[in-house]
């Protein structure tokens, strides 16, 4: 049960005397709090937070989720992603792609750009996100390309990301959020089945349950055409198409950075 592995994971990272709960000796048996004792901190009975971690409290009002959150110290973005999971989602719309948003994307020429669908997958690119992110993968299958299957799964992703590890972490981080949701979207299950199958990486840090909504990221590439770079990538909700982002990857003006990516540029049209 998704709220449950939250809820669960939040309260083994917050330790007792954080908490201010007394120590009275002995040995624990889970790390972080118990229930019983979160219960107490938050202001409610302990059968009733005990239903909410299963799953079958649907109705929570705001002032327990509130509370909750306040005693495992949720970021935004998490107290967020409690509330999606606490007060569930209806079933997932299918994909599309708008034509004008096509248009929009490949008409950008002097910078990567890309839609993102919820589950990941590229959904449209121009040619210069397909020779910064994917240059092996072929350019007219987008639909063939998921960004989170790409980070934990192909070499050249690997390479390009320098620091690999935030990389990761943040792409798991986003998947969580998406999962939660929309849960009844098989495609999220599978692909999240697929990378626990295929990655150990992946299934470590889904354990650690990360949250947080990447809107915008500073990351340095090691591109093998124009070496390094530093870009910055900014993720915009199109808010009449549910879950899907247009991603733009821009650098600073005079910087090397920029050098580069009109260096990339150039061997797109040489």
């Amino acid at each position: 049960m998704e709220l449950g592995e939250f809820l669960r994971a939040c309260r083994a990272r917050i330790s007792p005397a954080d908490a201010g709960v007394p120590d009275y000796g002995g040995r624990r048996r889970v790390p972080g709090l118990r229930r019983e004792e979160l219960a107490r901190l938050a202001g409610i009975s302990v059968p009733y937070y005990t239903r909410l971690e299963q799953g079958r409290v649907r109705n929570a009002s705001d002032s327990v989720l509130d509370a909750v959150a306040r005693v495992l110290r949720l970021s935004a973005d998490e107290r967020a992603h409690l509330y999606r999971l606490a007060r569930g989602a209806g079933p997932a719309e299918p994909e599309r792609l708008r034509p004008s948003v096509r248009l929009m994307i490949e008409s950008m020429k002097d910078v990567p750009a890309l839609v993102m669908g919820r589950r990941t997958d590229v959904l449209a690119w121009n040619r210069l996100a397909h020779a910064l992110l994917a240059p092996h993968r072929d350019f007219a299958a987008p639909q063939d390309v998921n960004l989170a299957r790409l980070v934990f799964l192909d070499q050249h992703t690997r390479r390009l990301y320098v620091d690999y590890e935030r990389k990761k972490r943040d792409a798991v981080a986003h998947l969580r959020m998406v999962a939660g949701a929309y849960p009844d979207d098989p495609g999220i299950a599978a692909l999240v089945d697929e990378l626990t199958a295929l990655s150990e990486d992946f299934v470590a840090l889904w354990s650690e349950y990360p949250v947080r909504n990447c809107a915008f990221n500073a990351r340095e590439y090691d591109h093998p055409v124009v070496g390094r770079l530093t870009l910055t990538d900014e993720l915009m909700l199109l808010p009449d198409d549910e879950g899907q982002r247009v991603v733009v990857y821009t650098a600073e003006t005079g910087s090397n950075s920029a050098a580069a990516l009109a260096a990339l540029v150039h061997h797109l049209v040489s």
